[in-house]
């Protein structure tokens, strides 16, 4: 059996408005395993970032985790102080973003950003730490290493600094990394260029990781696993062979239907009827049955647990599931 590197149990984290409680991660149970990338696939807003942001303890403050166990290399992160918490964010888990602009410090150089982690970690003195910083940036591919330390995030590309997240995600060598939509604002040659350097690097480092992303196709490439999320639920899981060779969710067929397929021409892609249902106010049931062509009276009326499929392949489905 392999080494579980993260293992989320039954993870629920709720936001509060003033009026409102809303379920943004419900129930929720990922594993990555070590050396493993899984990805964590799902429409914008069914629960993926909070679930990546609750994992590394850094929800909103609006935000609260309720109930659940977060295992880290086998110790439940949750029972972490802020200082303990603090000393592993970073350094033994680390967390790629979306946006580097909204990351980066607009008035610091970035080889004193990405080398801040080695200070704080490792206690680096300044020419150690750069020392560190050139060599990651050489393991990365990037370009002209020196001149990339010296620059401002302004004067680099979005490619750029994307590559300079992932290198300050790498820095300490992280056991997990979790990177979170790394490609969402790149064009499409820039994010196979990523994608190609983060699954390269991780494989050198030996590094597990969680892949956040709606795009099927780097899944489809990259990933070992897949968990299919709707609703804050995962409702779909297996391996990437499984899900894209024998979908059994409604959700996750509809969502393979109306992805990009160099083996597809269509002139039209297909969609999912309706529209994604608020956290304040999810259907009973089973959420994605409003939605469902397949729903039953049953679907509405009680919530479906998680069906095993056979071979690591599990399904919240009441009618998608074998014997039921």
């Amino acid at each position: 059996m392999r080494e579980e590197v993260l293992k989320v149990e039954n993870l629920r984290t709720h936001l509060h408005t003033e009026d409102e409680i809303l379920r943004a991660v419900d129930d929720v149970s990922i594993s990555v395993c070590k050396e493993e990338m899984v990805a964590l696939v799902g429409e914008s807003g069914c629960g993926k970032t909070m679930t990546a942001l609750s994992i590394m303890r850094l929800e909103p403050l609006t935000a609260q985790i309720v109930s659940g166990r977060i295992y880290f290399k086998g110790e439940d992160i949750l029972r972490f102080s802020p200082k303990e918490m603090h000393a592993i964010r970073g350094g033994k888990i680390a967390m790629i973003y979306q946006d580097p602009m909204t990351y980066l410090n607009p008035l610091l150089r970035i080889g004193t950003q990405v080398a801040e982690s080695l200070v704080l970690h490792y206690r680096l003195k300044d020419a150690e730490a750069r020392q560190k910083v050139l060599e990651t940036f050489h393991l990365l591919g990037i370009p002209s290493p020196e001149r990339v330390a010296e620059s401002f995030p302004h004067q680099l590309s979005g490619g750029m600094r994307q590559r300079v997240l992932i290198s300050m995600a790498f820095i300490c060598r992280p056991d997990l990394l979790i990177a979170d939509e790394p490609t969402t604002a790149l064009d499409v040659s820039i994010q196979a260029q990523i994608l190609d350097l983060l699954n390269r690097t991780r494989k050198e480092l030996r590094t597990s990781v969680l892949l956040i992303t709606h795009d099927l196709g780097l899944v489809a490439e990259y990933c070992d696993r897949v968990y299919v999320m709707y609703a804050g639920k995962i409702v779909e899981h297996g391996t990437v062979f499984a899900i894209f060779e024998s979908p059994k969710h409604p959700y996750t067929m509809g969502l393979l239907r109306s992805s990009l397929r160099p083996d597809r021409h269509a002139v039209q892609f297909e969609t999912i009827e309706g529209e994604v249902p608020s956290l304040i106010d999810l259907p009973s049931g089973c959420h994605f049955h409003p939605r469902c062509t397949y729903s039953m009276e049953k679907c509405g009326r009680e919530e479906p647990p998680l069906f095993d499929a056979g071979e690591g392949h599990f399904l919240s489905c009441w009618i998608r599931s074998e014997g039921h």
